[in-house]
């Protein structure tokens, strides 16, 4: 059974509605904002809107009740913030993703070296708006045959966006048997492809209320 993500959860009212849907992960962004904070978001700002929600505050919602992706969008200081999910969370309830190769690397040596049995997954689909066309055409080639950053790093979870998954790097993932996480899948179409037994571990979504319809539909339940 495909397992769903609800994507993009950053408020407390956000959470409990992914909690409320029973969606197999709750999806977050954690930045470092100026002061030092841990904060859930996407964008890094300067000044965070009132409903942002702290990263310790969300790990208080989610512990006992549901299982964390945590999406890491900051640069140093991975390891103890994944200490504090584990001890809260447990690895079991626990997924760990990000684009940075170094990141996933030190997270699974130090997982590896405390014994904890962490999914870390690095994450192929960056943007490459700005780039000059032989930077970008590196970067996707490297994402389309990431054979080399996958055995460097030890990530342990295949986290791709859709189509960069349909094009190649699906095969990648049963070839290395490799959970493959899809992400972000929105529309019933693809949604119904993804969720097809054997195509993917896990769904991130904008629209898990639908993803999960879709699931119980395939199921009969």
């Amino acid at each position: 059974m495909t397992l769903i993500s609800a994507h993009r959860c950053l408020t407390a009212a956000e959470i409990e509605h992914a909690i409320a849907l029973g969606a197999d992960y709750v999806e977050f962004d954690v930045q470092r904002i100026a002061d030092g904070s841990l904060m859930l978001l996407h964008d890094l700002v300067d000044d965070p809107p009132p409903a942002t929600l702290g990263y310790a505050e969300a790990l208080d919602l989610l512990a006992g009740r549901a299982r964390a992706h945590l999406d890491l969008k900051l640069r140093g200081g991975e390891i103890p913030l994944v200490a504090e999910a584990i001890e809260r969370l447990g690895t079991d309830r626990l997924l760990v993703t990000t684009g940075h190769d170094d990141a996933v690397r030190a997270l699974r040596r130090w997982a590896r070296r405390e014994g904890h049995e962490l999914q870390v997954g690095l994450s192929l689909g960056r943007g490459v708006k700005g780039f000059s066309l032989w930077h970008a055409l590196r970067v996707r080639t490297s994402e389309l045959f990431p054979g080399v950053r996958y055995r460097s790093t030890g990530a342990n979870v295949v986290v791709a966006h859709h189509w960069l998954a349909r094009l190649r790097v699906r095969r990648f993932a049963d070839q290395h048997e490799l959970p493959l996480l899809v992400w972000t899948v929105d529309t019933p179409r693809s949604l119904a492809y993804w969720i097809r037994p054997g195509r993917a571990w896990l769904v991130t979504t904008n629209q898990p209320e639908l993803a999960l319809r879709l699931r119980a539909d395939r199921l009969g339940t």
